[in-house]
């Protein structure tokens, strides 16, 4: 490599000049992050005069139940349904149902029992929940706006019912920045079976710099990382070669970029490769589980023990894969990561293994609750032991409920009328709920106030220190923001 005097080169392209391929840069990465004494905890990026107040919580875990899981099955517990199990469904108005599905009322599928300190009710296959219900704080009366998958998980997930629009985690990224070196400020866990309604969309960056978009990564698999690292096809692949497609690359790169300097995607992709290059060294280490103790591995059932659940539910899978994306997120939270999806359901039709139940709510619910609720009580617990449930918030959520009346017998209906989503750490109230439904869990009690998705991501952006009314960016002439032009922070449940 040869230096010019008079030609002062920026910290990148000393990166790409130097080295031995990717590994080159990783190493340079890494050199320069211990000389200037950046740690997994020092922030880089980010806004400036961010935050604009003092924060409670730095890193979000945002669990998604793709398919929408039933409120009055698992946590929003309905006496009158009980009382009237079997009878016409009256609902007091008309009524138009997804699929039809307004047949008699029909009872909760599981019993329920009372969990903590504050005595909450929780079904059968949700109570591992019980061990921490006093640290999480319920809301029952989550109101949507439509019916339809696709467009009530863009809700949830970007703030928006029609694509083109940044994920949660995306806003959280760009006003913020990374707590890392080595690792990527958004990860993605999608369910091992595939994506939910819409795919990569729901943590796409839209009009926001396209390096603050979700990193995939599957935990489990063979290849957690596509592309992180040559396949089979590539043991042509070599230190020297590796070099030489650097160099051209570079060159190519920079005579694109001279003609779109307005273009930002070109940037965004030599971050992605100087991230790949630092990633090949970090991301195995994240993702060994091998490395964690006997104990860790039993508290999430893990180690397979003969686990504890009702005759007619199989959970073991569904445990061994939530349980592993809770124990990955939480070895990627502590090594400064800041935003992570946690993906449960997918959109592949039949058999179902989502939370879609039309068919057989007992069939469908059953393990995929049971795993969650194992592996969600475990992330609790072992966060609240190391000391970082303080200022991580968790945040569960489903794209809308199911209905009170029976589909077909034994199914549910959608219901995007009411639904329950549920928060704790990083500066929540726990062992309360908040925004209670009617009697039949139908619609909100009060149904002059519900709780919308808007108010969810204005909470926890003040948790995080912004407040979400500025966090804007200027797109096709409109101010957008998460919050669009909604959303209050929901104070009542601020510890």
């Amino acid at each position: 490599m040869q230096f010019f005097p008079d030609q002062a080169l920026t910290r990148r392209e000393m990166l790409w000049q130097s080295g031995q391929g990717l590994g080159g840069i990783a190493l340079a990465g890494i050199l320069g992050a211990e000389a200037l004494g950046q740690g997994n905890e020092r922030a880089t990026g980010g806004l400036p005069g961010l935050p604009h107040h003092q924060p409670k919580a730095k890193r979000v875990v945002q669990m998604f139940m793709a398919g929408a899981a039933s409120h009055i099955d698992l946590f929003d517990f309905k006496p009158e349904l009980v009382k009237r199990h079997g009878e016409k469904a009256d609902f007091g108005e008309k009524v138009e149902a997804f699929q039809d599905g307004l047949g008699p009322w029909l009872k909760p599928i599981w019993d329920f029992k009372p969990h903590g300190q504050c005595g909450k009710l929780l079904g059968e296959p949700v109570a591992p929940l019980g061990s921490v219900v006093d640290e999480i704080a319920f809301i029952h009366n989550m109101t949507g706006k439509t019916g339809v998958h696709s467009q009530s998980t863009y809700l949830q997930a970007t703030g928006f019912q029609n694509p083109g629009f940044p994920g949660m985690g995306c806003w959280v990224s760009y006003a913020l920045g990374s707590l890392n070196q080595n690792l990527p400020t958004f990860v993605v866990l999608p369910d091992h079976r595939g994506f939910a309604s819409n795919g990569p969309k729901n943590w796409d960056s839209a009009f926001l710099p396209t390096h603050h978009q979700g990193t995939i990564l599957r935990p489990g698999a063979a290849n957690p990382i596509e592309d992180l690292f040559p396949g089979k096809a590539g043991d042509f692949l070599n230190a020297k070669s590796s070099q030489a497609s650097q160099e051209i690359l570079k060159k190519l790169n920079e005579k694109h970029q001279a003609s779109r300097a307005a273009d930002d995607r070109l940037d965004a992709r030599i971050r992605s490769y100087e991230l790949a290059a630092r990633m090949q060294l970090a991301a195995p280490e994240a993702l060994d589980l091998n490395r964690e103790t006997a104990q860790t591995l039993k508290l999430y059932g893990l180690d397979h023990g003969k686990p504890s659940w009702p005759k007619e539910i199989n959970a073991q899978e569904e445990i061994d894969y939530f349980s592993r994306k809770c124990l990955v997120a939480r070895r990627l939270l502590e090594r400064g990561v800041r935003f992570i999806q946690i993906w449960s359901g997918c959109d592949n039709g039949f058999p179902r293994r989502n939370w879609d139940s039309h068919e057989d709510v007992q069939r469908d619910h059953g393990p995929l609750a049971m795993g969650m609720a194992r592996g969600a009580a475990a992330f609790i617990t072992d966060l609240k032991q190391r000391g970082l449930l303080d200022d991580t918030i968790i945040l569960w959520t489903t794209e809308f409920g199911r209905m009170p009346s029976s589909q077909g017998g034994k199914g549910r209906d959608h219901n995007p009328f009411c639904f329950t989503n549920w928060l704790c750490g990083g500066g929540i109230k726990g062992g309360i709920s908040f925004g209670p439904s009617d009697p039949f869990g139908f619609k909100p009690l009060d149904r002059n106030q519900p709780t919308q998705v808007y108010d969810v991501h204005a909470t926890i952006l003040h948790l995080l220190g912004i407040d979400h009314t500025r966090l804007t960016v200027r797109n096709n002439g409109i101010d957008r923001r998460l919050t669009d032009v909604h959303g209050h922070v929901l104070e009542e449940l601020l510890a």
